[in-house]
């Protein structure tokens, strides 16, 4: 991890998605500061703390930016709400279009259910590498 800053080499990092394409598109949000929540099922090994940095990575696994785990909450995939949803930004920002994506990208790993349990986290934007190239 060359390109990133000495300050930052101790961070655990990670790449948004399930593969490069929706990593990249997920950490433009990010980048534009459109995105500024996500959420993965409870179960999965990167769990945050609030005040825990992370370096996040393109699609190509080249560190990008970091964020900063601001709020961790455990909800069910049907209680999570509006506001939420709109924060996580993704598509119209809508609930409903957070309730389709998500129960597609959940379907895929083979793990959605309408009453499974999610960690929900509100990050911020710290720093970004590099200028992205499109």
């Amino acid at each position: 991890m060359s390109a990133v800053p000495a300050k930052y080499q101790g961070l655990r990092s990670f790449a948004f998605g399930d593969g490069p394409a929706l990593a990249d598109e997920l950490l433009d949000l990010v980048v534009r500061e459109v995105k500024t929540a996500t959420c993965s099922t409870e179960d999965e090994p990167n769990t945050s703390t609030p005040g825990e940095r992370w370096i996040v990575l393109d699609g190509r696994g080249v560190p990008a930016c970091v964020i900063e785990t601001l709020e961790v909450s455990y909800i069910s995939y049907n209680e999570v709400d509006a506001g939420f949803a709109y924060e996580e930004g993704e598509g119209d920002r809508s609930l409903r279009y957070w309730r389709e994506a998500h129960r597609t990208y959940f379907g895929r790993m083979g793990r959605f259910s309408e009453d499974m349990m999610l960690m929900c986290e509100r990050f911020r934007l710290v720093e970004v590498f590099a200028e992205r190239v499109s």
